[in-house]
């Protein structure tokens, strides 16, 4: 899934803490993508990796110098990972799998969540209204300066007794987020790659892949001009080559630990030192799916000089997904943004 308030499994006792927000800007960071990816070991019947980002470009330019630092003691990112899993048996989900009908019904209401964001767990009441609920003092100021201010004294008029329930919830009759500023949600389907007939010769593949579909506008006039001799522009070929069977695919899952993920560019890759070890058990870890630029143009994203842009987004995770006592592992994200050079 694309976007929107985050599925959270219900370990709801999870507190992010500083993890939750930009290192750089301080603000909380938006979710980009969620994926539900188990592996066949017992202990990851179910996992999910939560991908959050801050949509500032200033902070994403800044991030690119911290994740040159091999492996700094305190990271400060700008686009965060996080992996959780459980075993099928376990004290929060049924063993068996729901039947998506008329009658299904989700089995809680888990963690309440931020009025504003919809994201983050929203463990600061309105002081006024003890209903709504927020993440951060950002979060609260925000909605106060564009409608909770209204809201708030309506509610207290018509609640004579208000606060949360006993579950945590709020007796608001369903979580509406605040913010208009969210990316909008999407669903991921999948499809292999295999399915899709490619009808272009290997030899002629990088040429090929500029006019092979008629794309004759003046950006791609202008790379093909300086095509030869410059790695970025074939990278740039190669890649559009390979997406062009399906372009309007967003995310490249692999899961494999022989996998390579296909660069945009050449410049800005990692090296194998540049990949940190995991975190929990030091174990190797491996590309586990890349996200697209073409998320951007779903999104609707303005396409200005300080928009949010990049080349590649390169989730890497361990290897083993390893246990540790943290509900929340911290993954691993190479984000790979176009050299100035680059002509696009």
């Amino acid at each position: 899934m694309v976007s929107s308030p985050s599925i959270f499994p219900k370990q709801n006792w999870w507190s992010p803490g500083r993890s939750s927000v930009c290192d750089i800007c301080g603000d909380p960071l938006q979710l980009l993508l969620q994926v539900y990816a188990p592996t066949d070991k017992e202990t990851t019947f179910h996992r999910m990796l939560f991908v959050f980002m801050c949509p500032s470009m200033k902070c994403l330019l800044r991030d690119q110098h911290e994740q040159w630092k091999r492996h700094p003691e305190k990271p400060s990112r700008s686009v965060k990972v996080f992996r959780c899993q459980l075993p099928r048996i376990n004290p929060f989900y049924s063993p068996e799998c729901p039947q998506y009908n008329e009658s299904h019904e989700p089995a809680g209401s888990g963690a309440a969540l931020c009025d504003w964001c919809g994201t983050w767990k929203g463990d600061k009441l309105c002081s006024s209204c003890r209903q709504a609920r927020y993440c951060s003092e950002k979060h609260q100021a925000m909605s106060w300066r564009t409608g909770h201010k209204t809201a708030c004294q309506q509610m207290k008029v018509s609640s004579p007794v208000f606060g949360p329930n006993k579950s945590g919830t709020t007796s608001l009759e369903s979580h509406k987020v605040g913010s208009k500023n969210l990316w909008p949600e999407f669903e991921i389907s999948i499809e292999d790659e295999s399915e899709y007939n490619r009808d272009i010769s290997e030899e002629n593949s990088l040429a090929n892949s500029l006019i092979s579909r008629n794309r004759n506008d003046d950006t791609m006039n202008s790379l093909m001009d300086n095509f030869k001799g410059d790695d970025d522009k074939k990278s740039w070929a190669s890649f559009q080559e390979r997406i062009a069977e399906a372009p309007e695919q967003v995310l490249r899952y692999y899961r494999n630990t022989n996998a390579k993920p296909i660069w945009p560019v050449s410049s800005g890759r990692p090296s194998n030192a540049d990949i940190p070890k995991c975190s929990y058990c030091s174990g190797p870890m491996s590309c586990e799916f890349q996200i697209l630029p073409q998320l951007l143009y779903y999104f609707g994203v303005d396409n200005e000089v300080d928009s949010l842009d990049w080349a590649s987004i390169v989730v890497y995770a361990c290897e083993a997904s390893c246990e540790a006592s943290l509900p929340y592992k911290n993954e691993f994200a190479w984000v790979q943004i176009y050299s100035l050079s680059t002509t696009l």
